[in-house]
């Protein structure tokens, strides 16, 4: 959650060379893990509505409100965001941009925009492939990337969601062609080959959204509000996490704007069932305080703009839950069917980011159903816990 590279929890940014050669791994990639995880679970609804929350404390300026999402992943969240964002702004110009590594996530994103654009016509909508430090400004920062990069603006054309969508299709030859990957011979992870941003927005409201577009040589980030739901892995030092993705998104925002942050907290009956097979798993020790204690030493002097909200348990702490059918896990007499253990043991193991040498070794018997299937039977449900955490830039702070 957050990941062809699935990022709803990570794109491989951010892993060092020496932890990604441990094994050649890169979970997020199994798109048969996420896929089965995201329609079997309710995580992105749950994410969606925990991000509503914050559109409510947004202090937008002329000439947009400005959103960020560190992760768009199949665009599910995205859209439901936007949704809520017209609901709060009827008919004030969006910028919202992402970052997303994955081309068939970017597939999936742009076939739920027509409706946005139809709704909500006053939007600008940038999507880009380059590293968490670079997105919010839409440009690498390495004057030879920056070189290389592809940068493609797009009017779109009419006023009906048909329309809308016959030019997003019609750029899927373009999307094949820059939105490949190759595995960094330094960290092991999957980067772009050619950095790229694409750029979508209505010809009817060109004249309105003159100043919203993006221009590729004038860089700027000063969000409302920035997302990053699980940017990174479990596994990553607090500290790489801090300075390579959460610092560089808090100085994305504007004054009054935030930064949302939000990632799997485990104690949880997912967790019951990994420790089931694997006693000693516990992949979820880096707590909200830690992270945010970790970005104010990677802002250094600059942490005296930003306010650090850890928020209370009740605002922090939420959860979500595997889909099940009515009574087929809380009945006694009801029997589990094998398709929804499966779910269960790939939710579990998919939140808690197990590496498929060790799942291929635990799925070699039928211990793991039995584990899923007794955790199943003692809580009547499966659900997980996330935390979430809020950086604010002051008011004064430019």
């Amino acid at each position: 959650m957050a990941v062809a590279v699935v990022k709803q929890a990570g794109d491989g940014e951010g892993v060092p060379a020496a932890q990604k050669s441990e094994q050649d791994f890169r979970f997020y990639d199994n798109r048969q893990k996420y896929l089965m995880f995201v329609n079997t679970c309710s995580e992105k609804w749950v994410v969606a509505e925990r991000v509503a929350r914050e559109i409510g404390k947004l202090r937008p300026e002329p000439p947009a409100v400005r959103f960020f999402d560190a992760g768009m992943g199949d665009g599910t969240v995205l859209a439901r965001v936007m949704r809520s964002m017209h609901e709060a702004f009827p008919r004030f110009p969006f910028y919202v941009a992402g970052k997303e590594i994955s081309l068939e996530d970017v597939r999936l994103t742009l076939d739920k925009m027509p409706d946005r654009f139809f709704e909500h016509p006053e939007t600008v909508l940038a999507v880009t492939n380059i590293s968490y430090a670079e997105a919010p400004w839409l440009v690498p920062g390495r004057p030879e990337a920056r070189e290389r990069m592809v940068w493609k603006a797009v009017a779109l054309k009419g006023d009906t969601t048909a329309e809308f969508e016959r030019q997003i299709l019609a750029l899927q030859p373009f999307l094949a062609r820059n939105w490949r990957t190759r595995v960094s011979e330094k960290t092991g992870s999957l980067v772009p080959e050619t950095p790229t941003t694409l750029i979508l927005y209505r010809e009817d409201c060109g004249f309105l959204l003159d100043g919203i577009v993006p221009q590729r040589d004038r860089p700027r980030a000063d969000f409302d509000l920035v997302i990053a739901s699980q940017p990174f892995r479990l596994s990553a030092p607090t500290a790489f996490k801090a300075q390579r993705v959460l610092a560089p998104l808090a100085r994305a925002l504007r004054a009054n704007g935030r930064l949302l942050g939000i990632h799997s907290a485990g104690n949880d009956p997912g967790l019951e069932i990994i420790q089931h097979v694997w006693p000693s798993e516990d992949p979820f020790t880096t707590s909200r305080y830690a992270l945010l204690d970790a970005t104010r030493k990677a802002l250094g002097e600059e942490a005296e703009r930003f306010r650090f909200d850890p928020l209370t348990s009740s605002e922090a702490l939420f959860r979500y839950e595997m889909h099940t059918l009515p009574d087929e896990i809380d009945s006694e007499t009801a029997s589990i069917g094998t398709s929804t253990l499966l779910a269960a043991w790939n939710a579990a193991t998919y939140v808690a980011q197990i590496d498929d040498e060790r799942l291929a070794r635990a799925m070699s018997g039928p211990a793991y159903l039995d584990a899923t299937r007794k955790v199943l039977r003692k809580n009547g449900e499966l659900w997980f816990n996330d935390e979430s955490y809020v950086i604010v830039r002051k008011p004064d702070a430019h």
